[in-house]
This record gives structure tokens, sequence and C-alpha cells, in this order.
């Protein structure tokens, strides 16, 4: 499979926006800037990533549930949303959601219509609203934070089973293909990336995002609307550092193989190594760190 089309709407979405016909924001705005450099001062224009709210609604036998706030690069909005659901547990599988779309209510300003995304979800009593049963809302550098972390993912998720292996020269190769895929960081130079691998180093899939929580939940929901779960023969590279929350998103999608470019947490490590995940870190230079599941790594392993 080819590598897949950056920050441009899903099937869904590009319904949703040819039927409604309303201007929707992009992933990058432009706007003027005074360079300084070597004493000489320049005016000129140029683009930077756009960062605007999302509000995710859940309706539900009846029910109605504002579930987050985040903050986030336009585009991709309904695999962000699936995304983040998935790794909540609210949301299995693709059948679970009914239909997605953007608020066009009259009550609602025109601007923010596309900041607003409505998920139905398929009628089921035994559906869990606990982790979000209050409102809260989590910004670009921040993902769901503030809960008990590793009990909670113990419900969700299972121990990784899979017989993936990788080279270490394929492990090494992948920052540069993240790199040259990302269309609107070479643009802005202002987002981060999630993007996901097969085990000879082929992108399958790439989403970008102001937050790098957003990236990964676009990648991830992506996956699920194509029926790609479990990613038992993948591998995820995040372009920043892999935290607890990062780790708890590619366990949920059953990814044998996490890398990031930067350090882990140590309660990422904890995650990896409970949930039989290899987790690599420092991915950059060709070198890197292993923390957890060397024996997928061939030529890391000990």
């Amino acid at each position: 499979m080819g590598v897949m089309a950056i920050q441009e709407p899903s099937e869904w979405e590009a319904a949703e926006v040819k039927r409604e016909r309303i201007n929707r924001p992009g992933a990058s705005t432009r706007t003027r800037v005074i360079t300084y450099e070597r004493e000489e001062v320049r005016r000129r224009s140029d683009a930077v990533a756009t960062e605007e709210p999302l509000e995710i609604r859940l309706h539900h036998i009846g029910d109605d549930y504002i579930s987050s706030v985040t903050m986030r690069t336009p585009g991709n909005d309904f695999e962000l949303a699936t995304g983040w659901l998935l790794a909540e547990g609210i949301v299995r599988g693709p059948d679970d959601v009914t239909r997605m779309a953007y608020c066009v209510d009259r009550d609602v300003d025109e601007e923010q219509r596309y900041n607003i995304v409505n998920v139905h979800l398929r009628p089921d009593p035994r559906r869990d609203f606990g982790s979000i049963e209050r409102d809260f809302f989590t910004t670009s550098a921040c993902g769901v934070c503030g809960k008990a972390g590793l009990d909670q993912l113990a419900t969700k998720a299972s121990r990784i089973d899979s017989e993936l292996t990788v080279q270490s020269e394929t492990v090494c190769s992948l920052p540069g293909k993240l790199r040259a895929a990302q269309g609107v960081f070479e643009r802005t130079g202002g987002l981060h990336a999630a993007g996901l691998f097969d085990s000879t180093g082929e992108l399958l899939g790439l989403r970008e995002d102001v937050g790098r929580h957003n990236a990964l939940d676009k990648l991830l929901g992506w996956a699920l609307l194509e029926r790609k779960l479990p990613l038992s023969d993948c591998i995820v590279l995040v372009s920043g550092r892999a935290s607890f929350e990062l780790a708890q998103k590619s366990v949920v999608a059953g990814v044998p193989v996490m890398c990031a470019v930067s350090a882990p947490s140590s309660l990422a490590i904890e995650v990896a190594t409970n949930f039989n995940m290899s987790l690599v870190g420092f991915l950059r230079d060709e070198r890197f760190n292993v923390y957890s599941g060397a024996e997928r790594i061939q030529g890391a392993g000990a």
C-alpha cells in the first residue's frame, strides 16, 4: 500500500463537506512575520500550523455527552474522534460508530461548525461511559490526563501476541521516511506526526497534528475505520517522546513495536513491558535504544 494522503478529509468528512458547502479551516494559516537575521530585518508572509478547538459530542440511546474538547490541527477530525474513543474503550470496532457529522445547528456560529463533531454510537446497553462521565479539556500538548492509567488500561487491552520481527536497519530508516512524508510540517515546521509502517519499513499511513496525541489518534482512528485493527504486524513511529498516553493508545490498537525519536517516560516503559510491546526510543542518526521487547528487533536482541 502506498503513502496515505496527509491531512486530507476522510471519505466521511469529504461527503459532509460537499453536502454542507461551508468553508472549513485548513491545516496551515498565513500570517505576517518580522525576521531578524545577521542584523538584517525583513517583513514577510509565513505559514504556521493552525490550532483550533475540537469538541466531540457522543449520542447513544437518547443520551448526549460532551466527551472531550481538544486543541488540534483541523483535518481528519472524524479519525481523531474515532481514535480517541478507541483509546478510551468506548468503541472497539468500526461498526460501533453508525454516523459522524459536523455540527450544522442554527444556534452554532458558522465559523465553529467544523470545530464540533457529533458521533452516533450503535445502541448497546453494556457500553461503558465511565471514563467520560465528566466533561474535561485537553490541550494539544497533553493527552488524557489525571486518570488512573495502568489499572484502567488493563480493562481495555490484552497483552500483545505478535510474531512480528524487524531488522535494525529498517528501524533506523523510519525517521527519514516519516519526515519526508510530512507535507504540512514542510510548510509550517510546527506539527507532530505519527506514522504506521510494515515490517519492511513501507509507510502505510501518516497523520500530522499540532498535538502529538492527536496525531496518533487520527492515525489509529483511520486504521479502525478501515478495519485494519489489530495492528499486530505493524510499527508505529511518533515524532516526539514516548509518553504513557501514546504507549497506551498503541497497546489498545495491538501495536507490537512502538518507536519514538525522543525519550520514553518511565510509565511508558512500564506499559510496554506489562503488555509485551517493544519500545524503541531516541531513534535518530541511525541509532536507537530498546527499552522493552528487544527480541523483536533483529540485531538488537540480547
